[in-house]
C-alpha cells in the first residue's frame, strides 16, 4: 500500500471516528446545560423575555426520502418543551407566544450552500396573544436594537443565506387579540386542514382573483381559522381558510384568503388573494356584504354611509398596498339590493390626509321611493322595528325627530354621484327619476344638484347641511318647474285635457340636528303657482287629503270646479309660516286662506274665506278653519264669525308686492298666456 493510500485511509477513519463521536455526543449530551445561555442570548437579541422552561434535547433522525450517500447522513432533531416568548413591558403581562412542545428537523448538507433547510416542524400546545394599546404600542413589533431600521432591512435582504421550510404540523393554535385602538377583543383558533382545498373550489367562476397570476398558479388552502369576540362594541364571529407555507416563501406570490365574518347584523364574505403576504403589495378579492343598515358599516369598516333599509351587495375589491400613506381600495362592478331597490356601481376609498375619501358613482335602475325614507329618519316605527332598531319618532308627530349622526360626517370626505333611472312609487307621487351629486367635506354635506323628474317637469334643489357646527346649520334652495297637472293626477279624467302647470320656489335655512328641529327653526320663503287646474271632492279623496275633501265639500259640494289660478307666498320666521298672499281663483269663487302653520309644534291655525262670483251665492255664511296638528288636523266652520262681503276683493288691492314676486314664476312660452298670468297682472295693476 502506498503512502498516499495510507494517509487517505487514516483520514477517512478519523472522519468516521469524529462522526461516530459526534453522534454519540449528540445522543448522550444533556442539552439542558445550554438553556440559560440560549435564553439569555435570545432575550437580549429580541429585547424581550424568552425562555425554554422544559426539556431541551437533540437527537438524530435518519432521512427516509434521500437517495445515495445523502441517505447515510443523519439529520439533527431538536425537541424543546414549555417555550415562552414574552411581551414588552407595559403592553401586557401575557406572553406573545408559548408552546408546549417544538420539534424541528434540520437537513445539514444544504448548509454548505448557505441554505437553512428545515424539512419539518411540529408544534403542540401553541398559544399567542396580540395586544395593542390606545397609543399604538403593541407586543408584535420587535425592537432588534438597530439604530436604522432601513439599513437593517437592507442588510437582511442582501444576505446570501436562504431559508427553506418543508412541512409543518401542529395542533390547533389558540390566539387572543386585544386591540384598544379598534375596540377589538377576539379569540381565534388556527388549525391545519385535514386535506388541502383547491383555490378554484371556493372561488367564483368569473372571479379574477390573483390579479395577473393564473388561477392554476395559486396555491391551495392549507389552514383554517375560527374567531369570535367583540369588535367596536359589536359581537363578532367568523371563520375562513388560508394558503400554505409555500406561498409565504415565494416573492410576489398570490396568497389565498377566504373568510366569512359577522359583526352585529353585518355579514361579510371575501375570497381572493393577498399578493406577497409577508410584505403585502395588492389585494384582489371577491367581496360581498349584507346587513340591516348600510350606516352600520361605519362601526365595522369606518366608512360613512347613509342609513338604509336592509341591503346586500357583491362585487370585486382591489387595492394597491405599495404606498402605505395613500392606500386605495376600489370596489368595482358591484351589484346589490337596498330594500327593494337595485344598486350598481363603482366606488373608490382612499386613505390619506386630512381625511380618507370616498369617490365614485352608483346607479339604481329601479328605485323604490320608500327606501329613501331612512336617509332623513322618515321611515315608520314598524320599519325600524323590523330592522331591530328603536324609533325615536313620537306617535303624534309627523316631522322626523331622529337626529343625524354628524360625528360620522367628519370621519371622511366623499364625492359620489347617484342616479335612479326609474322610481317606483305610489299613485299620489308621480316621480320619474333622481340624480344627485353628493359632496362631503370636513363634516359638511352638499347635494348640488338634487334633481327629481316629476310629472314631465323637474324639482331642482341645492341642499347644504353643515355638520361641522353644533347644532347643524342647513339651507335648501328649491325650484319647481313645469309640473304637468295632468301627470300629477293621471286618474282624474277631466284633468287630462288641462294644460295646467305647477311652478314654485322655496328658500329655507334652519338650525338643528333633525328634520323636525331644522323646520321648527327655519326662516325663508315659499312661493307656489298652480294654473288651469281642477278641484273636487273626488280629487281630494284620490290624494288622500281628508281635510281637503271636507273643505271642498263645504265650498263647492260635489261639483268639479275649475281652478284658474292658485297662488301662495309664504313667509317663514323661526318655524312659523304665515301667508303674505294665498288666493285660489276658481271659475265661480275667490278663496282666501290666512293663518299660520307652526313647524316647531306642528300646529295648524288656518282660516278659509270664500267670495262668490256672479250670480252664484255661497250657502256658507261663516269662514272655514283648519286647526289641530299635522298628525290630527281638525277642520270645521267658524260659526261665531260671518264672511264679510267684498273682503277678499279688498284684500287683493293691498298685495301688489307679493304678487310681483309670484309673477316671476309664470313662465309660458313667448306667445302663450295663462290664467295665472292674467289674474296676477290684474291684481298688480289694480284693475
Amino acid at each position: 500500500m502506498t503512502l498516499g493510500k495510507k494517509v487517505g485511509l487514516w483520514v477517512l477513519v478519523i472522519l468516521l471516528l469524529v462522526l461516530v463521536a459526534l453522534v454519540i455526543i449528540v445522543a448522550t449530551f444533556d442539552w439542558n446545560y445550554f438553556k440559560p445561555t440560549i435564553n439569555e442570548r435570545v432575550s437580549q437579541t429580541l429585547n424581550r423575555p424568552f425562555a425554554i422552561e422544559g426539556d431541551l434535547d437533540v437527537s438524530w433522525q435518519w432521512p427516509n426520502d434521500q437517495s445515495g450517500w445523502h441517505g447515510w447522513i443523519p439529520w439533527p432533531h431538536l425537541h424543546a418543551e414549555d417555550i415562552h416568548l414574552g411581551s414588552p413591558e407595559g403592553v401586557t403581562d401575557a406572553d406573545l407566544a408559548s408552546l408546549a412542545a417544538l420539534d424541528v428537523v434540520l437537513s445539514p448538507i444544504p448548509l454548505f450552500e448557505h441554505e437553512v433547510s428545515i424539512p419539518s416542524i411540529s408544534l403542540s400546545g401553541g398559544e399567542a396573544t396580540l395586544a395593542r394599546l390606545e397609543d399604538g404600542s403593541n407586543n408584535w413589533t420587535f425592537d432588534l436594537g438597530s439604530e436604522n431600521p432601513d439599513t437593517q432591512a437592507a442588510d437582511s435582504s442582501d444576505s446570501d443565506w436562504t431559508v427553506n421550510i418543508g412541512s409543518i404540523d401542529f395542533e390547533p393554535i389558540s390566539l387572543h387579540y386585544d386591540d384598544a385602538m379598534l375596540a377589538a377583543d377576539v379569540d381565534a383558533t388556527l388549525t391545519l386542514l385535514g386535506k388541502p382545498i383547491a383555490f378554484s373550489e371556493l372561488n367564483a367562476e368569473d372571479s379574477a382573483a390573483g390579479g395577473s397570476a393564473a388561477e392554476e398558479d395559486i396555491v391551495d388552502y392549507r389552514f383554517g381559522w375560527q374567531a369570535k369576540g367583540n369588535y367596536r362594541g359589536q359581537s363578532f364571529q367568523g371563520n375562513g381558510r388560508l394558503g400554505g407555507l409555500e406561498a409565504l416563501r415565494q416573492r410576489d406570490a398570490a396568497y389565498p384568503v377566504q373568510a366569512d365574518v359577522q359583526a352585529g347584523a353585518t355579514k361579510v364574505a371575501l375570497n381572493g388573494t393577498l399578493r406577497d403576504p409577508l410584505a403585502p403589495k395588492a389585494i384582489d378579492m371577491d367581496l360581498s356584504f349584507s346587513g340591516q343598515n348600510l350606516g352600520d358599516l361605519y362601526r365595522v369598516i369606518g366608512v360613512t354611509l347613509p342609513d338604509t333599509p336592509p341591503y346586500s351587495t357583491n362585487g370585486h375589491l382591489t387595492a394597491d398596498l405599495t404606498d402605505r400613506e395613500t392606500l386605495t381600495f376600489r370596489y368595482r362592478d358591484f351589484n346589490g339590493q337596498v330594500g327593494d331597490s337595485d344598486i350598481h356601481g363603482d366606488l373608490t376609498y382612499r386613505m390619506g390626509e386630512p381625511r380618507p375619501s370616498l369617490t365614485g358613482e352608483v346607479v339604481s335602475r329601479q328605485l323604490r321611493f320608500a327606501d329613501l325614507a331612512p336617509l332623513i329618519g322618515a321611515d315608520s316605527n314598524t320599519e325600524k322595528a323590523e330592522r331591530g332598531e328603536t324609533s325615536q319618532q313620537p306617535e303624534d308627530k309627523v316631522l322626523p325627530v331622529e337626529t343625524f349622526d354628524t360625528e360620522q360626517w367628519k370621519a371622511m370626505d366623499a364625492d359620489v354621484k347617484f342616479t335612479a333611472q326609474r322610481i317606483e312609487h305610489g299613485e299620489s307621487l308621480p316621480l320619474e327619476d333622481i340624480y344627485t351629486h353628493v359632496r362631503l367635506d370636513d363634516g359638511e354635506i352638499l347635494l348640488d344638484p338634487l334633481r327629481f323628474g316629476v310629472a314631465d317637469g323637474n324639482l331642482n334643489t341645492t341642499l347644504r347641511l353643515d355638520g361641522s357646527q353644533d347644532p347643524m346649520q342647513s339651507r335648501v334652495d328649491m325650484h319647481i318647474r313645469r309640473l304637468s297637472l295632468s301627470k300629477l293626477f293621471p286618474d282624474v279624467e277631466l284633468m287630462q285635457n288641462s294644460h295646467g302647470e305647477l311652478n314654485g320656489d322655496a328658500s329655507l335655512s334652519g338650525t338643528g340636528n333633525s328634520v323636525a328641529a331644522i323646520l321648527g327653526s327655519s326662516n325663508g320663503n315659499l312661493r307656489i303657482l298652480v294654473s288651469d287646474g281642477l278641484i273636487s271632492q273626488n280629487l281630494m279623496e284620490l290624494a288622500g287629503l281628508n281635510v281637503g275633501n271636507y273643505l271642498v265639500g263645504q265650498l263647492f259640494g260635489d261639483e268639479q270646479v275649475r281652478i284658474n289660478c292658485a297662488a301662495t307666498d309664504l313667509e317663514v320666521n323661526d318655524g312659523l309660516a304665515r301667508p303674505r298672499f294665498f288666493i285660489i281663483d276658481t271659475e265661480n269663487a275667490l278663496v282666501k286662506i290666512d293663518g299660520t302653520v307652526n313647524f316647531a309644534n306642528e300646529a295648524l291655525d288656518l282660516t278659509i274665506e270664500p267670495e262668490s262670483k256672479g250670480p252664484r251665492v255661497f250657502t256658507l255664511r261663516s269662514p272655514l278653519y283648519v286647526r289641530g296638528t299635522f298628525k290630527n288636523p281638525s277642520p270645521g266652520v267658524d260659526a261665531e264669525s260671518l264672511i264679510a262681503r267684498g273682503a277678499v276683493s279688498a284684500f287683493l288691492g293691498t298685495v301688489a308686492t307679493p304678487v310681483a314676486a309670484l309673477l316671476a314664476l309664470v313662465s309660458p312660452s313667448a306667445d302663450e298666456t295663462t290664467p295665472c298670468n292674467d289674474f296676477l297682472s290684474q291684481i298688480q295693476t289694480g284693475e
